[in-house]
């Protein structure tokens, strides 16, 4: 079951992410979709802090509950967290829709690249971020007719009043127990630096 987290970073920024979904042990995949698999790792470009929320809208078309589960602070009552959720979501659609817009305009530029010997990386980095976000689109519009269980929790709540009081020595360690009990990988590049 894949778990999503709307939590601050250290700037105060609203972040969403998820946890990683279970990996099936050796399942055997076509060439097409390792090779999508391996494109994927070494073409995408966009920070952590980005790519893990674009993973997480991704994932949100997968899943077939008829509510998300979503663990926050709980330092918001509930009310105004949902809230401030749709209005994430609403900011997070528009965004995407301009993002969409201005790689569609790059790609005839990257098609000026082709007389180069090799590979045009250029327009297979483009077409990869492309399908990247227009995965996230669809699954912040799904995210958005679906309902939402909110989960209190006391770790992000330690985490986001440490954040409020600027307390950076113990950014560390609550990162640290918020990755042991979520099991999450890299959490400080999502939510610190």
């Amino acid at each position: 079951m894949v778990t999503f987290f709307f939590v601050k970073d250290y700037q105060h920024k609203y972040r969403f992410f998820s946890t990683e979904p279970a990996k099936l042990a050796s399942v055997k995949r076509s060439k097409a979709k390792e090779a999508w698999e391996l494109a994927k790792k070494k073409l995408m470009l966009l920070p952590q802090r980005i790519l893990r929320q674009e993973q997480a809208f991704g994932r949100a078309l997968k899943l077939g509950d008829p509510a998300l589960r979503i663990i926050y602070s709980g330092i918001r009552d509930e009310k105004k967290i949902n809230h401030k959720f749709q209005f994430f979501l609403y900011r997070q659609r528009t965004k995407r829709i301009f993002i969409l817009i201005g790689e569609a305009l790059l790609v005839p530029i990257t098609g000026l690249l082709t007389p180069i010997p090799g590979p045009n990386i250029a327009f297979y980095a483009l077409a990869l971020l492309i399908i990247t976000h227009w995965l996230s689109f669809r699954g912040i519009r799904r995210i958005l007719k679906k309902g939402h269980e909110f989960v209190e929790s006391p770790l992000l709540a330690e985490w986001e009043q440490a954040v409020s009081s600027k307390k950076e020595d113990l950014f560390p360690d609550i990162l640290a127990r918020i990755e042991n009990e979520y099991h999450l990988e890299n959490i400080q590049k999502v939510l610190w630096k």
